[in-house]
């Protein structure tokens, strides 16, 4: 049975989204559709201002409602002390951990020549203007460990070592409280070259 024209396009357009299938599409419809018409007005609300009030910051190139974002007009953070990540999501992530007193310089995707996604694609050459500019003490590269992330951190590592600033890479290896026996023969390896003095 053919569902009325409204809600195919519901579906297909929740289907488009990053880990919905055409079954979950059509859950997260009928549950849309199910709601209290304020709740799904909010919803609705919510998605057009983040579309519309949300940009990327000049200077790092995360998400922000204000130029420049929060991190980057912080007086108490270190401009010399950049870390480069992939995503705003991954921003969010080193800021949980209390630990970074840096800035952050946002890549917006990794050098991923299978999906066709080069230098070219991500924020390199705003990466390399804005360094040409501060004149960074230390460089962190805190790509992820897959093989595009890998490649992306090796690539920016030999663009940026000739400028003279440290250039360093995020520790890989075991979680907290992770098992030996648990754990895959690519992420021991890591474990173990990254290996430290106690």
């Amino acid at each position: 049975m053919l569902y009325p024209e409204p809600i195919q396009d519901l579906v297909q357009e929740l289907a488009k989204l990053p880990g919905v299938g055409p079954k979950t599409a059509q859950r997260l419809a009928f549950f849309l559709l199910n709601m209290p018409k304020g709740e799904a007005e909010l919803l609705a609300q919510a998605i057009v201002n983040a579309r519309s009030r949300i940009r990327y910051c000049s200077e790092c190139f995360n998400f922000t409602d204000a130029d420049p974002c929060s991190i980057c007009k912080n007086p108490s953070r270190d401009p010399a002390w950049i870390m480069v990540v992939e995503h705003p999501k991954d921003v969010v992530a080193m800021e949980k951990t209390r630990e970074f007193k840096g800035r952050y310089h946002v890549l917006h995707g990794a050098i991923s020549p299978m999906e066709g996604v080069g230098p070219e694609d991500l924020k390199v050459r705003e990466l390399l203007l804005r360094l040409e500019s501060t004149s960074p003490r230390e460089i962190v590269l805190a790509t992820s460990s897959s093989l595009e992330g890998e490649a992306t951190a090796l690539y920016l590592s030999r663009l940026l070592k000739p400028m003279g600033a440290k250039v360093t890479r995020i520790a890989r290896g075991l979680p907290m409280g992770g098992d030996l026996d648990y754990t895959d023969e690519m992420t021991l390896a890591k474990a173990l070259e990254g290996r430290h003095d106690l």
